[in-house]
């Protein structure tokens, strides 16, 4: 009998995890492409209007508030509907949003609205994170999410790539073949609208229904502002607290910078500093090569940490992300024309990302733990697009008055902080281990 149940179990967790590949994937597929959407193809699309370095940086950069906002909002998430439910829909809002923006782009005023609907985007887009990733800690066992999160962050970055690399790269297309400017950017949005309605439906009916995804209970006495504080109380009260925020916000301060200026750096004409590249080549750059990169470290990422843990390769990790960022130091300097070496430069930063993001992410999972792991994570979250928003708006400015090739050395010192409180964060020498048991 024991045998037969322990079977069942098997075969139970066996299903579960093949069921994990018809929603994961595309969940964080979802999950990456509005974040692209806003952050780098934003960039562009405001470049292309002769927009300066520092507005454009600026305004993208404000864009990002409501990731950093999002733990005011996230324990309603936790208390009003399921998790699932509020996956698909803020998908089909992404999608109303992109329609949106695609009507406007011919339209008088374009720009101011455009930026109004992005930042809805953005709303429904930090709103679609902490459901996705509340979801994820309930839905898969915990051997699955350990399993799963190379993977999660590939298709995080799939999504991405497709916004910075597909869709940009029709756009860049339509505009060679003498498509008018506002027509081309106003097909790519309508595309992106399509995409979004077409994952809600998807979603609406694959997402599995487990039932720990129910809304939160309020107390009989209805004290809905009592729950929403002790929610963040809980998450302040940790041990040492302090520590692991300052390691989240320092993390990625000095990609928050290079960031915004990469794809004015690729834009940029060769007197003022830039490769000169149109968009069409920015995809291409963004193409294969450095998916696969990417691919590859994130994935390596994850085995590793599944077999020596976190701490073991929080180091190295650290590396791998801030490093390779040295590789836009050489761009700038020498300004190479091959597109190839542009590329391979662009896909070893990648596959240094794709590795190191690794760390964060895990971090952020560790940190969450115990009661409220939906909220604690998007507070999590939240810190970590406060650490992109805020290096971010200054960066455009910076940039100008540096210029690009000393503009990516500062980029390099900036990523020191982050190795000075890695030194201190509190982490478990076992975390992130296959067989870890917290």
């Amino acid at each position: 009998m024991k045998g037969s149940a322990r079977q069942d179990n098997m075969a139970s967790g066996n299903s579960s995890f093949s069921r994990a590949w018809f929603w994961i994937p595309t969940v964080y597929f979802a999950e990456g492409m509005p974040n692209a959407l806003v952050a780098t193809v934003s960039v562009l699309f405001y470049s292309e209007l002769g927009v300066s370095n520092s507005a454009t940086a600026f305004f993208t950069s404000l864009l990002y508030l409501p990731w950093v906002i999002k733990p005011l909002w996230s324990p309603l998430v936790d208390i009003l509907k399921t998790r699932r439910q509020w996956v698909w829909a803020t998908q089909w809002f992404m999608g109303a949003m992109l329609a949106g923006v695609a009507l406007m782009v011919p339209a008088p005023h374009f720009i101011q609205w455009s930026i109004v609907l992005f930042g809805l985007l953005a709303f429904g887009s930090a709103t679609h994170d902490i459901a996705a990733d509340g979801f994820y800690m309930l839905a898969p066992t915990e051997h699955e999410q350990a399993h799963f999160v190379g993977w999660r962050s590939v298709f995080f970055n799939a999504g991405k790539i497709a916004a910075q690399g597909g869709l940009v790269f029709i756009a860049g297309k339509l505009m060679k073949e003498a498509v008018n400017p506002a027509l081309a950017w106003s097909t790519v949005f309508a595309l992106g609208a399509a995409v979004f309605f077409g994952l809600g439906a998807y979603h609406r009916f694959i997402l599995p229904r487990p039932a720990v995804d129910a809304p939160k209970q309020i107390p009989a006495t209805g004290n809905f502002l009592g729950e929403f504080l002790k929610t963040f109380a809980a998450f302040f009260q940790k041990p040492k607290i302090l520590l692991p925020l300052l390691f989240i916000l320092l993390f990625r301060l000095g990609e928050a910078q290079l960031t915004k200026i990469i794809p004015l750096f690729l834009h940029a004409p060769l007197a003022n500093g830039g490769l000169a590249l149109d968009d069409e080549k920015i995809s291409a750059v963004y193409g294969a090569s450095s998916v696969m990169a990417f691919i590859f470290g994130a994935l390596l990422g994850g085995f590793a940490v599944a077999r020596h843990g976190l701490k073991f390769w929080l180091w190295p990790m650290l590396l791998a992300i801030h490093l390779p960022d040295a590789v836009f130091i050489w761009l700038a300097y020498a300004q190479p024309q091959n597109l190839f070496a542009i590329g391979a430069g662009v896909a070893v930063e990648q596959f240094g990302y794709g590795f190191g993001f690794t760390a964060l992410l895990l971090y952020m999972i560790h940190l969450a733990r115990g009661g409220h792991r939906t909220a604690h994570y998007a507070i999590c979250t939240g810190f970590m697009a406060a650490g992109l928003m805020l290096p971010g708006m200054w960066s455009g400015w910076l940039q100008e008055h540096l210029g690009y090739p000393h503009f990516f050395v500062w980029v390099i010192l900036a990523t020191i902080p982050s190795f000075i409180v890695a030194a201190k964060i509190p982490l478990e020498a076992e975390f992130g281990k296959r067989h870890f048991i917290p």
